[in-house]
């Protein structure tokens, strides 16, 4: 069964992304843990790709440091087996179809499964071909989570209709990355959703302070931030545990103000 429920049973969840192999497996290992330790309440573990579309150039170069170590997927699913020997936090893989589907669906939602994978974002999964992998997921206990950007109004009802583990919306149009002002008209959305369904609806896109952080979880049910983290780990390398603890700290602290 799915842990993804757990990450918001006490108010409002802090979602933390960093990408596998950046700057080492072991490193990985040691951030998620981090991380966890800190107040992340569901960690996204990004499967390098070569071509992260969605990205912004903090996460793209991520994905080239990772990759340049030979990180691959089988490698990530070592990952989660080290961290799942310390943690029971909920973990969601975040990565392009591309690599699953060349693992073979069965295979990697079979490992999923084995090895502790709670969930999985794929940004560039249109909703209509969500049918691939949903049933296969379904089985394995993993969530196949929607995305809802801010052009999706007409389209929410459909998108929210059958969702599972957490509604994912993105909070600016462009990809990844920290911005000093969120314009979207995030209420409207959120409650567009929430007449539809009941599940945790979480924001994400830009989100990097603890003003923005707190703002954004007096609407929401998830603060999901990347960049910022990944920025902190390519700032500190092989020594980004500390400085990763004290902003997590700090942003699951605005969450819950």
């Amino acid at each position: 069964m799915s842990r993804i429920p757990n990450a918001f049973k006490n108010g409002t969840a802090f979602i933390g992304f960093l990408t596998a192999g950046d700057p080492t497996i072991e490193k990985t290992v040691e951030y998620i843990l981090a991380m966890d330790e800190a107040g992340c309440d569901l960690i996204e573990i990004g499967i390098p790709f070569s071509d992260p579309m969605a990205e912004g150039v903090v996460i793209q170069d991520a994905n080239v440091r990772a990759l340049k170590h030979n990180t691959t997927t089988d490698d990530v699913f070592e990952i989660v087996k080290k961290v799942r020997q310390k943690t029971d936090v909920p973990l969601v893989f975040l990565t392009y179809i591309n690599p699953v589907f060349f693992y073979g669906y069965e295979e990697f939602f079979k490992k999923c499964n084995e090895y502790g994978v709670d969930g999985i974002i794929s940004p560039d999964l249109p909703y209509e071909e969500k049918g691939e992998i949903a049933d296969i997921a379904a089985q394995n206990g993993v969530d196949v989570i929607s995305l809802i950007a801010p052009t999706s109004k007409e389209r929410i009802q459909m998108i929210a209709s059958d969702a599972t583990g957490f509604i994912y919306v993105v909070s600016s149009l462009g990809v990844t990355g920290m911005r000093s002002e969120i314009k979207t008209d995030l209420n409207a959305i959120i409650s567009d959703i929430k007449d539809v369904c009941d599940i945790p609806v979480a924001v994400g896109f830009g989100i990097n302070t603890p003003e923005q952080a707190s703002k954004i979880s007096k609407i929401s049910d998830g603060v999901i931030v990347g960049s910022a983290i990944v920025k902190i780990i390519e700032e500190h390398g092989e020594n980004a545990s500390e400085a990763l603890k004290e902003y997590v700290s700090d942003m699951k602290n605005a969450c819950i103000q």
